[in-house]
């Protein structure tokens, strides 16, 4: 059955974690933006451009779908370095229930998460906004068709390199080097503050005045990023799954383990109110069984077709499972087999990568890498981090670092917290980025701003909503959803009907708003 990766907020670099691990068991800039307008700095020719639209580089599309290019500044700094061109799609306004309001621009994550594969696989869910507003998205730069970067193929690390952290670390910066090699000029300019500038450009040439938005998980980071930077041209914008804007890259990831620990502890609840759940009844004892899965098969792999099933794996498949409630009834039925028939099969199928429902893209449309979406991930986090101090210091004392943190992570989680320490590396041997993001800090003029947190979102957990809430200042309002799953839009009909009628008809009142569970 395909599974959308559609909001997902993508995983970390796999070779992060394959040297975290490696280490453990040894034992793991952006310029800041102006806020110009497309009126001086040699701008003009960007803001005023025309996009012609035509078909699309997927073969399958949903009716009246287009699809077209505009060209933006390589570095909005210095736009003589050159130009990239970004990819666009538009679904025009169905109407119905009164005029046409323009351009809703959605993002669906990542980073690295591409928009013109994901509004073609599913345009219905946006089927209501779409009366009103013509339906916009995007392949962010370095993503898709927009100049897709590469490292040339797998992240994984060179299985020749040593397992001692000065090897480790070694390897990581080479893989960095091939990064830079496959990528092109664009790699440098990839962060979130430039795309943000992209929306921009997007928003004048579609004939918008203000930015009606909505953004999805990672897509909330780049939401915030751009009402920071043009206050006065924001305007119906929501952002779904909020990201973090604050914190290092080590606290990130100590929140998201804890955020998946709740989730795992939601489903298991959710599993104990249901008959032949192979746990039982009991929450606490089923979570100490699953633990005892994770650490069983990392001590005893099982094999499925040809290939060892590790702890690691049923991580990776509970943790992709618990993205959507509605996936929780084949996790129930995967852990029943792992633990009663040892096979592992059904589980390991739930970790694998969501595939689109047609990937196969129209004669002559750009190829995209294999590996674009771990590259853009990488690429993106790192470009929006400032913190570089470990690149200077010796291997031994990463490992030391990273000893003094395997405490913390597992008290977070003992099944999440491990997996999610690769994050003191995921950005080892690259630049520092910008500090711009961080900076944040209720932007002046602001309009309001809807948030949406989920109590049970695995991804982006609902501390994030909050923090974002104070940092975005008296415009952001927060709408608290009591469900599961990561993001609401999809899963929530209460969720839906608050964030059109806001989309649609402005309404938004002040103060935190709330949906409860399952509606």
């Amino acid at each position: 059955m395909h599974r959308s990766r559609r909001f997902r907020r993508l995983r970390r670099s796999s070779a992060a974690v394959t040297a975290a691990a490696a280490l453990a068991a040894a034992l793991a800039a952006a310029p800041s933006p102006g806020t110009g307008t497309g009126t001086d700095d040699g701008l003009d020719r960007f803001y005023g451009q025309q996009v012609r639209w035509g078909a699309c580089p997927q073969r399958r599309v949903p009716d009246g779908m287009r699809c077209g290019e505009i060209t933006v500044p390589l570095d909005y700094a210095d736009p003589a370095k050159g130009s990239i061109r970004l990819a666009l799609a538009r679904i025009p306004a169905t109407g119905g229930g009164g005029p046409r309001l323009g351009s809703v621009l959605l993002n669906y994550g990542g980073p690295g998460g591409p928009g013109i594969e994901n509004l073609a696989a599913d345009p219905k869910s946006f089927a209501d906004l779409g009366k009103r507003y013509d339906l916009v998205t995007f392949d962010p730069r370095g993503v898709g068709h927009s100049e897709p970067v590469s490292c040339g193929g797998s992240l994984e690390l060179d299985s020749s390199a040593g397992d001692d952290a000065a090897s480790q670390l070694a390897a990581l910066r080479l893989l960095v080097r091939r990064c830079e090699l496959h990528s092109g000029p664009v790699l440098p300019y990839i962060g979130t503050v430039h795309v943000a500038r992209d929306l921009d450009v997007m928003r004048q040439v579609l004939g918008d005045p203000k930015l009606n938005y909505l953004g999805f998980s990672y897509g909330t980071r780049l939401g915030a990023v751009y009402a920071a930077q043009f206050p006065g041209k924001t305007g119906r914008m929501v952002l779904d799954g909020v990201d973090t804007l604050t914190e290092p890259l080590v606290e990130q990831a100590l929140v998201s383990a804890r955020g998946q620990q709740r989730a795992l502890d939601g489903f298991l609840g959710w599993c104990a109110r249901r008959p032949g759940c192979v746990y039982g009844t009991n929450t606490r004892t089923a979570k100490e069984k699953v633990n005892a899965l994770v650490a069983r098969l990392d001590a005893r792999p099982l094999v499925d077709g040809g290939r060892y099933v590790t702890g690691r794996d049923v991580v990776a498949a509970v943790a992709a499972a618990l993205y959507a409630p509605a996936m929780w009834p084949a996790l129930a039925d995967g852990l029943r087999r792992i633990e009663r028939d040892a096979d592992p099969s059904a589980l390991t199928r739930l970790g694998e990568p969501a595939e689109p429902a047609d990937e196969s893209e129209a004669d002559g449309a750009r190829r995209i890498p294999a590996d674009n979406a771990d590259a853009a991930l990488a690429a993106v986090n790192c470009a929006d981090d400032p913190d570089r101090g470990e690149d200077k210091a010796a291997p031994a004392a990463v490992e030391q670092e990273i000893r003094g943190l395997i405490g913390e992570f597992r008290a977070a989680s003992k099944i999440f917290g491990p997996s999610q320490l690769m994050t003191v590396l995921s950005c080892y041997g690259r630049p520092a980025g910008t500090d711009f993001i961080r900076r944040i800090d209720r932007p002046a003029g602001l309009p309001r701003i809807l948030l949406v947190g989920t109590r049970g979102d695995p991804a982006t957990p609902y501390e994030w909503t909050e923090e974002t809430a104070r940092r975005l200042g008296g415009s952001a309002v927060v709408l608290d959803n009591k469900g599961d799953g990561h993001t609401g839009y999809t899963t929530s009909a209460c969720v839906r009907d608050f964030v059109n009628h806001f989309l649609v008809d402005g309404g938004l009142p002040s103060g935190t708003r709330a949906c409860p569970a399952g509606q």
